[in-house]
Formats: C-alpha cells, sequence, structure tokens
C-alpha cells in the first residue's frame, strides 16, 4: 500500500520533527564530505541543515512519495542539492557516499536491517550511516489507535492491521539491536536513545501529530468511515493525554539513534 504524504500537515510540526535530525546530525564524526545522502528526504527541510554541517558536499535526497518530492522542489534550486524518487530498497547512489542519513524512515521499510547493511557497504572509507527511527510503539499513541482498530465497528480490509507495522508490530530494532547490526557490519557504533517531552497546544494536539504519520495509512483505508474513526481515537487521546490547566499537552516521544562508521581517516 502507497501512503498519499501531506507534506504541510507533516511539517505543521516541523520544529519538534527536525529536533532529532539536529541531535544526529551533531553525532556523526565524518568531517569532511564529497556525497551525503539524505534516505527518506521528505520535504526537503533537512537540505539546508546538512549543507550547513557539511559545506563542501553534494546532499541527495531520495524518497519514494511524490507529494513530498514536490514541495522539496522548492529548495531543489539551492547549490548542490537534487531529489529522487525512487525506492530506497534498490536506489543506487552514482559514488561512495560519505555520509548517509535516514532520518524517521526505516520503520517505513520492510526489512530495512538489510537496507541499513547495503548502504553501509557503500560508504567510502571513514563514511558514516546515521539512522533515526521512532521508539514510541508501545505509547498511548499507538496502544489507542490499535485498540480503536481492533474493536471492529470500522471495515478495515482483511490483513490490513497485520500488514501494517505501524499498527501491528514493533517495525524497528531496540537501541542494543542496532549496536550489534553495525558493530557485525564492521562499523564502529554510537546507539542511545531520547525521550523528548513535546508540548502541545490546540484542539486533539496528539491526534493532530498522528495524522501526519502513523494515523495516516489507515485514514486512507477508511475514506468516508475515517471520521467517525477518528472521533473514537481523539476520545482515547484525550483520556492518555489529558491538557493541563493552561492548555498544555506533554507528548513524550521516545526515539532511538544509532550512527556506525566505517574505519577510514580520522576526522573529527
Amino acid at each position: 500500500m502507497r501512503v498519499t504524504w501531506d507534506p504541510a500537515r507533516y511539517l505543521s510540526f516541523a520544529d519538534e520533527r527536525q529536533r532529532p535530525l539536529v541531535d544526529l546530525v551533531a553525532r556523526v564524526r565524518t568531517r569532511d564530505a564529497r556525497l551525503v545522502v539524505d534516505l527518506g528526504c521528505g520535504p526537503g527541510t533537512a537540505a539546508a541543515l546538512l549543507l550547513e554541517r557539511w559545506p563542501a558536499a553534494r546532499v541527495v535526497g531520495v524518497d519514494s512519495s511524490p507529494e513530498m518530492l514536490a514541495r522539496a522542489a522548492r529548495v531543489a534550486s539551492a547549490p548542490r542539492v537534487c531529489f529522487e524518487q525512487a525506492d530506497l530498497r534498490t536506489w543506487e547512489p552514482d559514488g561512495p557516499p560519505d555520509v548517509v542519513v535516514a532520518n524517521a524512515v526505516l520503520q517505513w521499510v520492510p526489512d530495512h536491517v538489510e537496507v541499513i547493511g547495503r548502504f553501509a557497504g557503500l560508504l567510502a572509507p571513514g563514511g558514516s550511516l546515521a539512522l533515526q527511527v521512532p521508539g514510541n510503539f508501545g505509547a498511548p499513541s499507538h496502544t489507542a489507535m490499535r485498540r480503536v482498530a481492533d474493536s471492529g465497528r470500522w471495515p478495515l480490509p482483511a490483513g490490513l492491521l497485520r500488514e501494517s507495522p505501524v499498527l501491528r508490530e514493533r517495525p524497528v530494532l531496540e537501541p542494543a539491536g542496532y549496536l550489534s547490526v553495525l558493530t557485525g557490519l564492521g562499523l564502529d557504533a554510537d546507539v542511545w536513545e531520547t525521550t523528548y517531552l513535546h508540548v502541545l497546544t490546540g484542539t486533539d494536539p496528539v491526534l493532530e501529530w498522528t495524522r501526519g504519520t502513523a494515523l495516516r495509512p489507515l485514514l486512507e483505508v477508511l475514506g468516508d468511515d475515517a471520521a467517525s474513526f477518528e472521533a473514537a481515537y481523539a476520545a482515547a487521546l484525550r483520556e492518555a493525554y489529558p491538557p493541563d490547566a493552561a492548555g498544555r499537552t506533554v507528548l513524550p516521544f521516545r526515539r532511538i539513534f544509532a550512527v556506525g562508521r566505517r574505519p577510514g581517516p580520522v576526522d573529527g
């Protein structure tokens, strides 16, 4: 199933979604990069940050969503930035990348450990592969979605929940798993996790957050029934994430980070 992404909705929490990328890039030791690959580049907002971190590099963003890439085209005119529509599982760079960044994309890619292995093998000497994935699949934002979906009140196609990594399975590894994968590939590994406490405002802000990511595949399938599903899910979220007296809602969001560096020249 191809998800039709909404760049505007996704970017409604642009600062919160960008923060993990900033923290991830800060831990990449590769200093001098000529080719930086942004896997799952989405609306292209990472390009400026990557160029700031590696000013001499050429940045290539790759994504399968034409909607996201249409938004990314607005920054395609920046020097040394280009975007390509492709499947991350098969796309090949035109040379050994010095840095490969996969920020919040691998949870959408089946067999993403194989993708990690493939790009690790393509790295230039001293190059780094940096990834970040959500580690909150057991959080109320997701368990409530599963509970509502499992109620049987909505005509979800047979097999949808089983096939959807967002709803049924945790499609990412725990930190120790990524440490094992990266060291097994012969990379020097730096793995950690962080739980961000996002302070959100407005009506049903956690629902609005999930509309841009985890909830989107269900809404596409439900069609005319999406509104009633959303209403039930929103009620569950209000109970799980009640606003305080000032109308602020705190959304704890756990994220898992891993940076693997291929042995080579010592960079800062």
